[in-house]
């Protein structure tokens, strides 16, 4: 079953429970998906962005946490981190830090990267490799440690 399909289903599911949370949540994803949908006139997309729309939603998501919190907002802290917790669902399994230092000293070691010259390029193939796996922000302060 593709994401879409998964979510359109988790929805029905939300709807019929009241979880007024998961249903918001699931509900910014579908119109996400459905306006990526629409830019070349299909209704499906492919599983890998879908994949990419729920990681930046991820993303915006721990971000508005993250400024509630600093502005002394903890119900809307919470509410974001509770539909965080609900899209994180959908993301294939995070890799540990040590797992994501493996990976960038392969790609440092195969593309010869020894100064912070090199970081864009191994950012890049970085980035592709572990794309859904991890966080970029863990991901850029890694090859910055490896590359300093």
């Amino acid at each position: 079953m593709s994401i879409q399909n998964l979510i359109s289903e988790d929805i029905k599911k939300a709807m019929l429970a009241r979880e007024v949370d998961k249903l918001a949540a699931l509900r910014s994803v579908k119109s996400a998906i459905l306006l990526e949908a629409s830019k070349d006139g299909s209704s499906e997309i492919s599983d890998d962005i879908a994949l990419k729309i729920i990681i930046k939603l991820v993303k915006q998501r721990k971000d508005s946490a993250q400024i509630y919190k600093e502005q002394n907002r903890p119900d809307l802290e919470s509410d974001e981190l509770k539909q965080l917790k609900y899209l994180e669902f959908y993301l294939p399994e995070q890799l540990s830090n040590d797992e994501i230092e493996t990976i960038v000293n392969k790609i440092i070691v195969d593309n010869n990267a020894s100064s912070m010259k090199d970081m864009g390029r191994v950012m890049g193939l970085a980035s592709k490799v572990l794309s859904g796996k991890a966080d970029g922000k863990l991901i850029a302060q890694i090859v910055k440690e490896k590359l300093s």
